[in-house]
């Protein structure tokens, strides 16, 4: 007696993709790839900008306010962000720093030092802090200084 089945036997075909279907799916992947490699400044320079935004008008606060607490003001212009990381040497008996994580001043995004005045020309009453900004110059109009959130909160 041999089984039967009711059912026919149907020959099995494997599904895959085509040809087509996978260059077509390559064509639209090399596109966005294309797409996110022009915008590649766009969309990571605004994140750099962000960044030294953060630093001027928040990061730098903490330490700035706990150096003037220490010595009684600001570090002055000549002496710089230097004085949180090393005492000045007229008035390192009062100074308690470093005040800085890891004794160090970081860069801006464009690898270029964090500027600093004391007194402030925008700032009359504190300090300035600014970045060159992406084209390294100084004084231009892509700088990003702590004095355009003071003048908003005025």
């Amino acid at each position: 007696m041999s089984y039967v089945s009711r059912f026919p036997r149907r020959a099995s075909r494997a599904r895959g993709f085509t040809l087509l279907e996978i260059l077509v799916v390559l064509a639209i992947v090399g596109m966005l790839v294309g797409l996110a490699v022009g915008n590649f400044d766009k969309i990571f320079g605004n994140a750099q900008e962000k960044v030294a935004h953060t630093f001027v008008n928040s990061s730098m606060k903490a330490p700035l306010m706990a150096y003037r607490m220490d010595m009684g003001d600001y570090p002055s212009s000549a002496e710089g962000l230097q004085a949180l990381v090393a005492a000045p040497q007229s008035r390192g008996d009062r100074w308690k720093g470093p005040y800085v994580t890891d004794g160090v001043i970081p860069p801006d995004p464009w690898n270029e030092p964090y500027q600093y005045r004391y007194p402030g020309t925008h700032n009359k009453s504190g300090f300035d802090l600014w970045s060159k900004g992406r084209d390294k110059q100084d004084g231009t109009a892509d700088d990003i200084g702590n004095w355009a959130e003071a003048a908003a909160a005025k």
